[in-house]
């Protein structure tokens, strides 16, 4: 080294000694390193329009609504399957449940070598593998053998039950699990879910966490505590009251888990979802105007449902997007926000939504969406749906963008249209196999 260099090695050692270290300011540091928290919210057999930002009169859900208006509210959001158990293997897949077998409901209580197909991989696994706590509250319906429940597909821990339907008031029902063990619970079972999440968000808030809140609210059997029931007195019809009761036990929840991330800081820093798992049924009070159909069809009743998504430190608010997605999507999407990449191997139906709500991509992000529930089938391509539910005679024909009711057949009109949209579906229902059980074709209390 000359006399110079070492000079000016000298002079910047001696001012960098005097600056003292770099400090980052820890709010800085987060903002640069955190990944997103990650959570799913799924509400059981709702009403399509029984929420406020749908035009709900007399159930308010403010907090369900707070999502749509912090986020962004998606007008022709859909899931894969108009029933509880299909629903949820796509959004835990990220893949139409058809391609490995699961169209049906495994039954009400889970027997027997029945769940979630083990080549499967699970969101909550995948998010695991980038780093991140998995935790699940609520209704699982994705299997009971070992091999099947929520802490051996990815989940580190777990509270709910693992049926399709279960009583809400304590002593009675199937048990109620704490990782893979039974436990006693006192409260009202959507108060206990309340409570869990929170409290799964105060113990891991300090690290990325994925949390899938499941709720079985506002599926069969109706029960709902007095505290709900007297605040919706002015309600005449018991069924809708009840359900009204229900609904706001929820949303009271879901405002629970959305001020515990406000009060711990996270607000900014999670990613969050919501979606009904199908359509309401004619048998829990429920309203899916002005949608034609109920809960296990094909027809928009049963498969389009309230869909929102909040990530306030990224994505704008108080928006709607119209462009039709699906809850496939929420795996590429959770994965995307987390930093991850999706491979082709995976073989995903879902797609990252996060470029087409930032603006970045301006196409539709699915050039069409399937359905197939038995001989119930339906594909939208566009504005255009041709389906064949439960009650329609033969395939119809139906524009959403002038006839969201379904009231007008199209198909005599336009037979090319027809043509399109079967030889799409034909094509879809390649890549799918046989039901791996038998299904029932029309929804019951008890699934």
């Amino acid at each position: 080294m000359n006399r110079l260099s070492q000079f000016l090695w000298c002079a910047v050692s001696f001012l960098c000694a005097l600056a003292g270290p770099l400090v980052v300011p820890e709010g800085a540091q987060a903002q640069t390193s955190r990944k997103p928290n990650i959570i799913v919210i799924v509400g059981d057999d709702m009403g399509y329009a029984d929420v406020g930002v749908h035009g709900c009169k007399d159930i308010p859900t403010p907090h369900i609504d707070s999502i749509a208006k912090k986020g962004i509210r998606f007008t022709s959001g859909y899931v894969s399957g108009p029933y509880c158990s299909p629903t949820r293997a796509g959004l835990m897949t990220g893949r139409y449940q058809n391609r490995f077998g699961h169209e049906f409901n495994p039954g009400p209580q889970p027997k027997g070598d029945v769940g979630l197909s083990l080549t499967e991989t699970t969101l909550a696994a995948r998010l695991r593998a980038l780093g991140y706590v998995t935790g699940m509250v609520g209704k699982w319906h994705l299997g009971g053998d070992a091999k099947y429940v929520p802490t051996a597909r990815g989940f580190q821990s777990y509270f709910g039950f693992l049926g399709g339907a279960h009583p809400y008031f304590p002593g009675k029902g199937a048990p109620i699990f704490r990782g893979t063990k039974a436990v006693d619970e006192s409260e009202y079972l959507t108060d206990a879910f309340r409570r869990e999440a929170v409290r799964f968000i105060e113990d891991h808030k300090k690290e990325p966490f994925f949390l899938y809140l499941a709720f079985n609210a506002v599926h069969t059997p109706m029960q709902a505590s007095d505290k709900y029931l007297k605040r919706f007195a002015n309600i005449k019809d018991e069924k809708r009251q009840k359900y009204a009761a229900m609904m706001s036990a929820m949303d009271d929840a879901i405002g629970a888990v959305l001020a515990k991330l406000r009060e711990a800081g996270l607000e900014e820093d999670t990613l969050i979802f919501f979606i009904s798992d199908n359509g309401g049924p004619a048998i829990n009070g429920s309203r899916n105007t002005p949608l034609r159909g109920v809960k296990a069809t094909t027809w928009e009743g049963g498969i389009r449902v309230p869909w929102m998504m909040q990530w306030k430190g990224r994505l704008p608010a108080g928006k709607t997007y119209d462009e039709p997605v699906i809850q496939l999507d929420i795996l590429p999407t959770s994965i995307s926000a987390a930093g991850g990449e999706i491979s082709p191997n995976w073989k995903l139906d879902g797609v990252n939504l996060l470029p087409f709500l930032e603006g970045k991509k301006t196409e539709a992000p699915h050039s069409a969406l399937f359905w197939r529930f038995g001989a119930q089938t339906a594909v939208r391509k566009g504005d255009w749906n041709l389906v064949q539910a439960n009650g329609s005679k033969g395939k119809l024909l139906f524009n959403l963008r002038d006839d969201i009711g379904q009231t007008k057949d199209l198909s005599a009109a336009h037979p090319e249209r027809v043509r399109e949209l079967q030889a799409a579906w034909d094509e879809w229902n390649k890549s799918n196999v046989p039901p791996g059980w038998k299904g029932k074709g029309k929804a019951k209390a008890e699934d």
